[in-house]
């Protein structure tokens, strides 16, 4: 590897507010500001939003989506285009783009 071109990749504590939750890992992420770890060793901190701890996702408690809303509105805005159907395609009036020379190949 080139000397010097790279960012410096340390430990850092990672810790999430919302959850008051924190983990010791390696990034390459700095901080001005410092905690001291259960080790008895300081290392920088970063405070981030969310983390696995208090992610939706993670935590099983993730919303579920109004896709009947959705559904709705969409009726609403494109369903007459549907109830009229769609026009034929050029050819039999079957949309087959080859019209009545299927299976002569």
């Amino acid at each position: 590897m080139r000397e010097g071109i790279h960012p410096a990749y340390g430990p850092v504590v990672f810790r999430d507010r919302a959850a008051n939750h924190a983990f010791l890992t390696r990034s390459t992420m700095t901080s001005t500001r410092t905690i001291e770890w259960e080790d008895g060793n300081t290392y920088p901190v970063v405070d981030v939003e969310t983390s696995n701890v208090s992610h939706p996702f993670y935590t099983g408690t993730a919303r579920v989506l109004d896709t009947a809303g959705r559904v709705e509105r969409f009726e609403r805005r494109f369903g007459a285009r549907a109830a009229r159907g769609a026009k034929p395609a050029a050819g039999d009036g079957h949309g087959d783009r080859h019209g009545d020379r299927r299976g002569e190949r």
